[in-house]
């Protein structure tokens, strides 16, 4: 051997096994900064062909400079950085536990001659020797997955997406990722390396050094039983340890609820309604001047899938409550009234089953400037109705604010009973996916040049809409699975640095119950302590996304509690932990005592 550092492939082929979650840890982080940067490169390459075939190559010249390319970019980055992050916890966790194990092969190369310096560039080595296979890996997958979704926004969502790159190459992502890896091993390496170069070269021949750091003091055992007393022990025993383990477990939690907000952003930004038209055709000066037989001839065309209609009143003179007041009345067809429940737009305790038909119930359009409540009565006329329910927001304002204007909606027969009008103002038509340019020129003709016609088919949002919920549940996806192999990882290799302990209690008596008890007790607290920290810091980000990115835009939004995001994590953290302890409690069960003692 001509020097200590040929030991590093020796050792790679000798710890195969226990390396390898943590070789799955730098996978998984450069598989996801790769198709992140990738998927963002091959956007902006989308827009920049857009721009040149609308604009010429002058439209490039903006291109880097616009919303969209920051957008992008700007989110990928961040992207990295938690990521990093993440992937630091992981592997320094992984790293400190694989240390830990070999304390006794540091002592040893103490003892012929290394110093703590080759130590630590012995321990910095062997990480960056997983590069090696782990880097390349994850690079492949994250071009492989950015191929695939492109294909799918190309193929599936297709419409703006239509002239996505296929099988594209992104250097950046490339660069991404490779430097990522890197990096993230570099960093995660600088704790393990130290510690391994502070092995006490006596104690780590003896085998004694963990012990000995971990039983300065005994852990109380008045409450609990003796095992789970140990198990707790053991977790909270190097603070270091159980830092990174509730660092890397709370992380997985705030990734988890930060991006479940994006989803509430995405439905903010672009709201899907189920009564979106496709088709609008209002009258020209405003009024109530469609004709209402022009509705029922439109639906039995080719291409039309469902067709409906508004008719409306303003200010219109009236009394809420006994007060003299302003409002405007709105009628809504049966489907137009099905999509508010649908599209969960009405606040808690409204009964729209009571508007339906010639009805004495109307619904309102709430928000915090406008005086109406749930149970008012209003005054049109000589007819007097109830409010049986509110509209979160306002559907017919831009910002979703009312501005200070009470608007009712109607039914479509008590808002001609109230106003005797019945014609329309608007008629809206949901066209099929196989109408046709053909079918659209046929229903302008039966139009005609009396009323204005609006083909706003090119303006849909679902697309985009499903694009971005596609890359966040994605992501959602990869936090989850990360956050699974992570916990069962850590809790793995963390009752493997104590294997000698474990067979040393059942040398003296302990049974395979209060093993198993024990080492389910050190990931339970493992579990708690992360949620604990990753549940208050995630609803505080939450929080603050929430404030700066949808309630500074969208004023009538209102900040609920994400209790189905917050369960499903826990779920998942809870139900890994528990997973977690089989495996390990199941090699100790099955290790004979006999070479234990051998051993110690």
């Amino acid at each position: 051997m001509k020097s200590y550092l040929s030991l590093i492939p020796i050792s790679a082929k000798v710890h195969r096994r226990q390396n390898r979650m943590t070789l799955l840890c730098i996978v998984f982080a450069v598989f996801l900064v790769t198709a992140v940067f990738s998927i963002a490169e091959m956007g902006v390459r989308m827009e920049a062909g857009r721009l040149i075939g609308k604009h010429g190559s002058q439209g490039l010249q903006s291109l880097f400079s616009s919303t969209m390319a920051q957008t992008l970019f700007g989110s990928a980055a961040v992207l990295f950085l938690l990521i990093l992050l993440a992937g630091v916890l992981m592997i320094s966790s992984s790293m400190n536990n694989t240390v830990a194990q070999r304390t006794k092969f540091f002592g040893m190369m103490r003892c012929i001659g290394m110093s703590r310096q080759q130590i630590i560039r012995f321990v910095r080595l062997e990480a960056l020797n997983w590069c090696k296979t782990a880097v390349p890996a994850g690079v492949l997958l994250g071009i492989a997955a950015s191929w695939g979704l492109c294909a799918a926004l190309r193929f599936l969502v297709g419409e703006e997406f239509a002239d996505m790159p296929l099988f594209g190459l992104s250097f950046i992502g490339i660069a991404s990722g490779v430097l990522l890896g890197i990096v993230t091993v570099l960093i995660a390496a600088q704790s393990p390396a130290k510690r391994a170069s502070k092995v006490s070269p006596v104690m780590a021949v003896s085998g004694n050094y963990d012990i000995a750091k971990r039983t300065s003091h005994v852990p109380n055992t008045e409450f609990p039983r003796i095992e789970t007393a140990m198990g707790i022990h053991h977790a909270v025993s190097s603070k270091k340890n159980l830092l990174l383990m509730t660092s890397s477990f709370a992380l997985s939690i705030v990734l988890f609820l930060c991006f479940t907000e994006m989803i509430d952003l995405i439905g903010y930004m672009m709201p899907q309604y189920s009564s979106t038209a496709d088709i609008n055709i209002a009258s020209s000066d405003g009024t109530n001047s469609i004709n209402s037989a022009l509705l029922d001839e439109i639906s039995g065309m080719t291409g039309v899938k469902r067709v409906f209609g508004r008719k409306s009143s303003l200010a219109v003179a009236a009394q809420v409550n006994s007060i003299d007041s302003t409002i405007d009345i709105i009628s809504y067809d049966d489907f137009d009234l099905d999509c508010l429940a649908k599209d969960k737009l009405l606040k808690h305790g409204s009964s729209l089953a009571n508007v339906y038909g010639d009805s004495r119930s109307v619904l309102a359009v709430w928000d915090s400037e406008t005086p109406v409540a749930i149970g008012d009565l209003v005054q049109i006329g000589d007819s007097t109705v109830e409010i049986a329910g509110l509209l979160k927001y306002n559907p017919f304002s831009e910002d979703g604010s009312t501005h200070k204007t009470i608007t009712l909606i109607t039914s479509g027969e008590t808002f001609g009973r109230l106003t005797g009008i019945s014609d329309y103002s608007l008629i809206m038509i949901q066209t099929d996916r196989k109408a046709t340019d053909e079918d659209i020129e046929a229903i302008r003709n039966t139009v005609g040049n009396e009323y204005t016609l609006r083909d706003q088919r090119d303006q849909r949002t679902t697309s985009t809409y499903m694009a971005f919920l596609l890359f966040v549940y994605g992501f959602l996806a990869i936090i989850t699975a990360v956050t699974v192999l992570n916990i069962m990882n850590s809790i793995s290799m963390s009752v493997a640095a104590r294997v000698k302990q474990y067979g040393a209690m059942r040398a003296v008596g302990m049974g395979p119950h209060q093993i198993t008890k024990m080492i389910a007790a050190e990931a339970a607290t493992y579990a708690l302590t992360g949620c604990t920290v990753g549940c208050i810091a995630g609803l505080v980000l939450r929080r603050m996304l929430f404030d700066n990115l949808i309630a500074t835009h969208f004023p009538y939004a209102v900040w609920t509690f994400p209790i189905v995001p917050l369960a499903i994590i826990l779920l998942f953290v809870f139900a890994a932990s528990a997973a977690a302890v089989y495996t390990p409690a199941k090699r100790i069960r099955n290790m004979e005592i006999t070479d234990t003692i051998n051993e110690l």
